[in-house]
């Protein structure tokens, strides 16, 4: 069941890119963008015409709104209120208006499902749109576009310029809280696009999906939003006089676990155009920051305790070997098309850059600079905690009222 159609990509194609995207604190895909779609000619048999012109009026919404969001989305903007971009809420909201009334096309075996030519522009992939005749590829690209607008909304909540602007330190914990809320929720999305929606997607459609609904995308992605909004917790417990080295070693270490199972599902992906390379490198970035402060933390509980001058030593050598590693991983993701800024350093980074120089220069061994492998071998094991945050639960919402009243009639679908 269901039809695939996958345009190449061409010069002067309707895929734009930006070739700077400014500041990035959290990483954000390119938007897919929904192509125009004429819902009157397959459905004009079956549904009733106020049914199929909500449809198209809803989708058409979304289609003009994202075509304009699509250039902006990493990008701060004058009319940002405390919880993020006002436009993207806009977008966000007609995303989950248009939804119920979508669900209509796949409830209860609505032979309806596979009448319609969904098309959707990528961005990870190298094919340029994706046309799919299954209204369940539909429902995965909303909820995939409603995640991507979340983890903008999140970048900028988190964009370092508002915290410079004369913030008091409370509206600052409010940003940090709300971006823990927003990563929990994108979480949520992708995570039952992973385990429900998919499956209802024919195997061979699900083999020719574009790598940006590719189920390791989807998962990297969702481990993302974890990995990150476990940064933030880790950043409040560094600047907490009550969070205890313990507590700020867990979080970093279920950091490292977040980041590591996000780039083992990503990091065999042909991701090797702009967007999705940029994915790549930022999810391996994060993973050697993640490694460093770890390892810094855990040497200064090795210290500590009664564990030997050397083992404590060897996990502060680690951390600055990944320290240097990040950086250097930090700006290769940052030249790649398209190019990015690194804020000023804060939260978790900005402990990291400070302290990990500082406390380590005193007491590592003397390694030859050639040697910067054998010092992660010898490194001690990190503690393996499990890991806290957990994905929100969702659940599609109620298939619009309308559909009740408006009876699908009983016409034998063309062939």
């Amino acid at each position: 069941m269901g039809c695939l159609l996958s345009t190449p990509e061409v010069a002067g194609g309707a895929r734009r890119r930006p070739r700077n995207i400014g500041e990035v604190v959290v990483f954000v895909p390119g938007l897919r963008i929904p192509r125009p779609l004429d819902f009157a000619q397959p459905l004009a048999d079956g549904l009733s015409k106020s049914l199929v012109e909500r449809l198209s009026a809803l989708r058409t919404r979304i289609e003009v709104m994202a075509g304009q969001e699509a250039p902006m989305t990493t990008k701060p903007r004058r009319t940002a209120t405390q919880h993020g971009g006002s436009t993207l809420t806009d977008l966000q909201q007609a995303l989950e208006d248009y939804l119920p009334v979508l669900l209509g096309l796949v409830e209860n075996g609505n032979w309806l499902k596979h009448n319609l030519r969904f098309c959707w522009i990528n961005q990870e992939d190298d094919v340029e749109e994706t046309t799919m005749l299954d209204s369940w590829y539909e429902v995965l690209s909303v909820l995939h576009l409603m995640a991507v607008l979340l983890l903008s909304q999140a970048n900028l909540l988190l964009l370092p310029n508002k915290f410079t602007s004369g913030y008091q330190s409370t509206a600052l914990e409010d940003c940090k809280l709300a971006s823990i809320d927003i990563f929990l929720k994108a979480a949520g999305y992708l995570d039952f696009a992973v385990q429900k929606v998919l499956p209802q997607l024919p195997l061979e459609l699900r083999n020719d999906l574009p790598l940006d609904l590719s189920e390791g995308v989807l998962k990297a992605l969702c481990l993302q939003a974890l990995g990150q909004g476990v940064e933030i917790q880790l950043g409040m417990a560094i600047d907490s006089i009550k969070a205890t080295l313990a507590v700020k070693r867990r979080l970093a270490c279920e950091m490292v676990k977040y980041w590591h199972q996000a780039e083992e599902y990503i990091k065999d992906l042909p991701l090797a155009n702009g967007w999705g390379e940029k994915h790549k490198l930022f999810i391996q970035w994060k993973h050697i920051e993640a490694k460093a402060i770890a390892y810094y933390l855990h040497g200064l509980i090795l210290e500590e305790g009664n564990t030997s001058a050397g083992i404590a030593a060897a996990a502060l050598q680690a951390a600055e070997e990944y320290l240097k590693e990040s950086k250097m991983a930090c700006d290769s993701f940052h030249v790649t098309l398209p190019s990015s800024r690194n804020p000023p350093p804060w939260g978790a980074s900005k402990y990291l850059a400070e302290r990990i120089p500082k406390d380590t220069s005193s007491k590592t061994i003397n390694w030859d600079s050639q040697k910067h492998e054998m010092i992660k071998q010898v490194a001690p094991a990190l503690p393996d905690f499990a890991l806290s945050l957990k994905p929100d639960e969702y659940q599609l919402p109620s298939t619009d009222p309308s559909w009740n009243d408006l009876q699908v009639q009983n016409v034998v679908p063309t062939k």
